[in-house]
C-alpha cells in the first residue's frame, strides 16, 4: 500500500466509523470535492507565478548579457583610443602619460588662472595710478579693490597650507606701492594744513576757515587705513606673544615733527643723550602728551568720533579716543630707542635696573594718568616693560641684578657695627623694640617691593617674592637663630666646657648684657613677624594670592615651578580651596611660622633665664627661719624694712623688669613677669610658709611680699604682681591674723578665752578625717558648732575675724572652712592648705 492509499484508508476510518456515519456521506463527498477545487486553483496559481519568474530571469540575464558586451567593447575602444593618443603598445603603458597629460593640462589652467590674477591686480593698480594723476580720492576706491583682493588671498593661501607663496608676494608688493604712493599723497595734504598752522607749536590752532579741509584730509588717511584696521586682530592670540595696535596715518603724520625733535634730543652726542638718565627721554614723551594733549582733543577728537561711530572699530579706544591713538603713536620712537639702550646697558648692572625702573614707572603714568589701556580690554595695557622683559626676553638677566643688589645690600645691612643695636626711636614706645639690622632688612625689602610693584606678570612677581624677598627673609632667620643657638651653647654646662667660657663672660651671658642678646633676637623676630602678617593684607600681595591660588587650583601656569615647590616657600594652602582650610592662607605664612617660632623660643629662654637667676637670689631668703622668733620693734607692718636676704630678689627684679620694660611690649612684658612671680610664689610658698611664724614674722613676711610687688608694679604695672604672688599673700594673711577680733564684746571674750583653753579634737584628726569631718564626726558636736555658727552670724558682719575664731570654724568641717575663707577673701587656697598654714603659727602650736 503507497502512501496516497495509506492516507485515505486513514481519512476514511476517521470519518466512518459507525453504520450512522454513512448517512453522511454524501456531504463528506461533497466536502472533498470542494476542497480538490481550490486545490487545484492554488495549484494552477503556483504554476503561473513559476512560469512568469522564469521568464523575467531569461530577460534579466539577456540584459546582463548584453550589458557586459557593452561594457567589453567600451573598454575595447577605451584601451584603442589610449594606444592611439600615447602611441604606447599596451594599456598599462598609455595610463601613466596619460595622466601626465593630464597634470599639465590642470597646471595650465592654474597658470590661466594666475595670469587671470595678476591681469586683474595689473588693472586694478594702473587704474589707481591713473586716477592718482587727477584725484587722489578717487585711486583710493581700486586701491580698496586691490586691498581686498590681497587679503581674500591671504586667507586662501592660510586654507591651501601656504601654496602659491610667490604669487601672494607679487600681490603684496604692487599692494603695498600702491599704499605708499596714495599715503604719501594723502599725507602731504596733511602736512601742508599743519604748516599753515605752524605745527608743532604747543597752542597751534585750526582756523574756521580750514576746518572743513583739515577733516577731508584726516578721513582721507582713515579711508585709505580701513581695510587694514578691519583685518586687524592684534588683541588676540598668545599671551607671551601680543601683537602691537596699529597707528593710525593721520597721527602717524602729526608726530613726524615730534618724532624729528625726540632724534635730535636723544641720539647722536647731545647733552640730553645720557646712558645713566633714562628719564631725560621717557619724561620727555610725557611732557609732549601735556603740550598737545589739547590739540589732539580738540581738532582729532571729533573728526574720529564722526567717522568710526557705528563700526566695530568704535569699541577700541585706540581708534575712536584720540589721546589713546596720539599715545599709540609716540610709543614708535621709545621703543626704538629702549631697544637701542639696553645692549649698552647690559653689563652694567647699575644703569640696567635704574633704566628697567625707569621704564615701569612710565607705564604706570600712561595707565593712570592718560588711562590707556591699548586696547587690549580688561587684560588691559602691560607696558614698555612687558614688552622687553618677556617679548625681549630680558627680565631674567634683570632679575639676576637685582637679585645681586638686594645680597649686596643685605650683607652691608648684617655686616655693619651696630645692625645687632636695639633701635628705641624707630617704633612707638609701647612696642617691642627691634635691631636696627630687622629695621633695615624689612626698609629694604620694601623697596624692592616697591621695584617690582609695577609688573604686570605674574610669573615675574613670584620670581621676585620667591628668589629675592623670602630668600633673604630665610638668611636673616638663619642669622638670628644661629646667633640664640650661640647663646645657647654659651649659657650651658658643657658648651662653657667646650668653649672656654670664664665666669665673667658666664655672669655677663646670665646678666643684662645677656637678656639684650636674647631681646635682639626676640625683637627682630617679632617685628619682621608682624611686617609679614601686614603685607599679607597688602593688596597688591593679596592679588598676587589670589591669582596663585586660581592658577594652582585649576591647573594653570605658575612658570618654571611646581605648585609643591610653591607652597613650601609660601603657604601650605596653596592650591586648596576656601572650605578645606580653617583660616585664609597668605603668601608670606611659611616664613611668618618660622619667625613666629623663633620669637617664641626666645621668650621661651628668656623666661627660663630669668627664673633660673630668680632661684638663685631667693637662695638665702629661703635657708633663713627667723619668722617664729623675731619681735616686736614698735613698728607697724607699712614701716617695716624689707629683709636682708630678698635684696638680691630685689636688686634683680629691679634691674631686669627696668630693661625689659623698655624693650618689651606690655603683652610679653607682663607674660615673662608672670613667670618669674609664678617662680617666687612657688619658691615662698614651698619653703618660708612650712616654718611657724608670730605675729611679727608674720608682719615681716608681709612686709618683703609688698617690696616685691612695689619694684614690680613700678616696673610692670599696678596689680601685676599681686595677681602673680596671690598665693603668698593668701598664705601670709592666714599666718598674720590678730589674736582677737577688731570688735570684740563681753560675751565673745569670754568664749574667745574658753575656746583658746579648749582642747579641739579637730586638731588630732587627720586632713583626711577633718574632710569627711561633717559626716563621720558625732551629731552632737556637729549640731552644736552648727548652731553656735548661726548665732553667731548676725555678730560677725562687719567685724574682723580673730585667729581663734577662724581657727574654730576652719577645723569644724569642711563647709565652715569653705565659709570663712571666703570671708577672708582667700580665693586660691584650699581648706587643706589653709589649716597646714594655720598650724604654723606659733599661738596655735603652743
Amino acid at each position: 500500500m503507497d502512501d496516497n492509499e495509506a492516507r485515505v484508508h486513514d481519512f476514511l476510518d476517521d470519518k466512518l466509523q459507525t453504520a450512522g456515519d454513512l448517512d453522511s456521506l454524501d456531504e463528506l463527498l461533497a466536502s472533498i470535492t470542494a476542497q480538490h477545487g481550490l486545490l487545484k486553483q492554488q495549484l494552477d496559481g503556483a504554476q503561473r507565478d513559476l512560469h512568469d519568474a522564469k521568464h523575467h530571469q531569461h530577460e534579466h540575464h539577456q540584459q546582463l548579457q548584453d550589458k557586459a558586451a557593452a561594457f567589453r567593447r567600451q573598454q575595447q575602444d577605451i584601451d584603442r583610443r589610449l594606444l592611439v593618443i600615447t602611441a604606447s603598445e599596451t594599456s598599462d603603458e598609455a595610463v601613466p602619460r596619460f595622466e601626465a597629460v593630464l597634470g599639465t593640462l590642470q597646471r595650465l589652467d592654474v597658470a590661466g588662472g594666475y595670469i587671470e590674477l595678476l591681469r586683474e591686480v595689473d588693472v586694478l593698480s594702473k587704474h589707481a595710478h591713473d586716477q592718482l594723476q587727477t584725484s587722489n580720492e578717487a585711486a583710493l576706491a581700486p586701491y580698496k579693490q586691490l586691498r581686498s583682493l590681497h587679503t581674500r588671498l591671504i586667507k586662501l593661501q592660510d586654507d591651501a597650507e601656504g601654496a602659491a607663496p610667490q604669487l601672494l608676494h607679487h600681490v603684496s608688493q604692487i599692494t603695498q606701492a600702491l599704499r605708499s604712493k596714495i599715503l604719501d599723497a594723502f599725507a602731504a595734504d596733511l602736512d601742508s594744513i599743519l604748516k599753515k598752522v605752524h605745527w608743532p607749536t604747543p597752542k597751534a590752532v585750526i582756523p574756521p576757515q580750514l576746518r572743513e579741509e583739515w577733516e577731508t584730509a584726516i578721513v582721507k588717511l582713515l579711508d585709505l587705513q580701513m581695510p587694514e584696521l578691519e583685518g586687524n586682530n592684534y588683541a588676540s592670540g598668545p599671551v607671551d606673544k601680543v601683537k602691537l595696535p596699529p597707528v593710525l596715518f593721520p597721527f602717524e603724520v602729526l608726530v613726524q615733527p615730534l618724532e624729528m625733535r625726540f632724534r635730535y634730543h636723544f641720539e647722536g652726542d647731545k647733552p640730553t643723550n645720557r646712558l645713566d638718565r633714562p628719564e631725560y627721554f621717557l619724561s620727555h614723551v610725557t611732557t609732549l602728551l601735556d603740550d598737545y594733549g589739547s590739540f589732539v582733543s580738540d581738532y582729532m577728537q571729533p573728526v574720529l568720533f564722526k567717522h568710526f561711530r557705528g563700526t566695530d572699530l568704535a569699541l577700541n579706544p585706540v581708534y575712536i579716543d584720540a589721546m589713546s591713538a596720539f599715545i599709540t603713536a609716540l610709543l614708535p620712537v621709545l621703543r626704538t630707542k629702549i631697544s637701542s639702550l639696553l645692549p649698552k646697558v647690559a653689563n652694567q648692572p647699575q644703569l640696567l635696573s635704574h633704566l628697567v625702573h625707569e621704564i615701569m614707572s612710565f607705564d604706570s603714568t600712561i595707565r593712570d594718568t592718560w588711562a590707556y589701556d591699548g586696547g587690549y580690554g580688561l587684560s588691559g595695557w602691560n607696558g614698555l616693560s612687558w614688552e622687553f622683559l618677556v617679548q625681549g626676553n630680558w627680565f631674567d638677566q634683570w632679575l639676576r641684578v637685582e637679585k645681586e643688589f638686594a645680597l649686596k645690600r643685605y650683607h652691608e645691612i648684617v655686616e655693619a657695627d651696630d645692625w645687632r643695636d636695639l633701635d628705641y626711636e624707630s617704633v612707638d614706645t609701647k612696642a617691642t623694640k627691634p635691631t636696627k639690622g630687622a629695621i633695615r632688612v624689612n626698609d629694604l625689602l620694601e623697596t624692592i617691593t616697591d621695584r617690582y610693584r609695577p609688573l604686570t606678570s605674574f610669573k615675574h612677581k613670584l620670581a621676585f617674592l620667591i628668589d629675592i624677598q623670602i630668600a633673604i627673609f630665610d638668611q636673616f632667620h638663619e642669622r638670628l637663630n644661629d646667633s640664640l643657638e650661640a647663646y645657647l651653647r654659651m649659657t650651658t654646662t658643657l658648651g662653657r666646657a667646650m668653649g672656654g667660657v670664664s665666669k665673667e663672660e658666664q655672669d655677663k651671658l646670665l646678666g643684662i648684657e645677656g637678656l639684650e642678646s636674647l631681646c635682639r633676637t626676640y625683637g627682630s623676630a617679632d617685628y619682621l613677624e608682624k611686617a609679614m602678617r601686614d603685607w599679607s593684607d597688602d593688596v597688591f600681595f593679596l592679588d598676587i594670592w589670589e591669582e596663585l591660588q586660581d592658577r594652582a587650583q585649576h591647573g594653570g601656569s605658575i612658570g618654571t615651578r611646581t605648585v609643591a615647590s610653591v607652597a613650601e616657600r609660601t603657604s601650605k594652602n596653596v592650591g586648596t580651596s576656601e572650605a578645606d582650610v580653617s583660616e585664609a592662607g597668605g603668601l608670606f605664612d611659611e616664613t611668618a611660622s618660622w619667625y613666629a617660632r623663633l620669637r617664641d623660643r626666645s621668650e621661651q629662654i628668656i623666661t627660663e633665664t630669668l627664673v633660673s637667676n630668680v632661684r638663685v637670689a631667693l637662695k638665702p631668703y629661703r635657708q633663713i627661719n627667723p619668722w617664729a622668733t623675731l619681735s616686736s620693734t614698735g613698728a607697724s607692718g607699712k614701716d617695716l624694712s624689707p629683709t636682708a636676704e630678698l635684696d638680691p630678689l630685689l636688686s634683680h627684679l629691679s634691674t631686669t623688669l627696668a630693661f625689659l620694660s623698655r624693650v618689651l611690649a606690655p603683652a610679653p612684658l607682663r607674660r615673662i613677669t608672670r613667670a618669674v612671680l609664678a617662680t617666687v610664689n612657688a619658691a615662698i610658698f614651698d619653703s618660708v610658709l612650712r616654718v611657724s611664724f608670730s605675729t611679727q614674722g608674720a608682719a615681716q613676711l608681709n612686709a618683703d611680699l609688698q617690696a616685691i610687688c612695689a619694684v614690680v608694679d613700678e616696673k610692670v604695672g599696678a596689680g601685676v604682681a599681686e595677681s602673680g604672688l596671690r598665693r603668698c599673700f593668701e598664705g601670709a594673711k592666714l599666718v598674720s591674723l590678730p589674736i582677737r577680733g577688731a570688735k570684740t564684746s563681753a560675751n565673745t571674750a569670754g568664749l574667745a578665752e574658753e575656746d583658746g583653753m579648749e582642747e579641739w579634737d579637730a586638731w588630732a584628726a587627720e586632713d583626711a578625717g577633718a574632710d569627711a569631718g561633717g559626716e563621720s564626726s558625732g551629731a552632737g558636736p556637729q549640731k552644736e558648732t552648727t548652731s553656735n555658727r548661726d548665732a553667731d552670724d548676725g555678730a560677725e558682719a562687719g567685724r574682723e575675724l580673730g585667729l581663734w575664731e577662724v581657727e574654730k570654724r576652719l577645723f569644724a568641717d569642711n563647709q565652715s572652712a569653705r565659709d570663712v575663707l571666703e570671708e577672708l577673701g582667700l580665693e586660691v587656697l584650699d581648706e587643706k592648705e589653709a589649716r597646714r598654714l594655720l598650724r604654723l603659727r606659733v599661738e596655735l602650736a603652743g
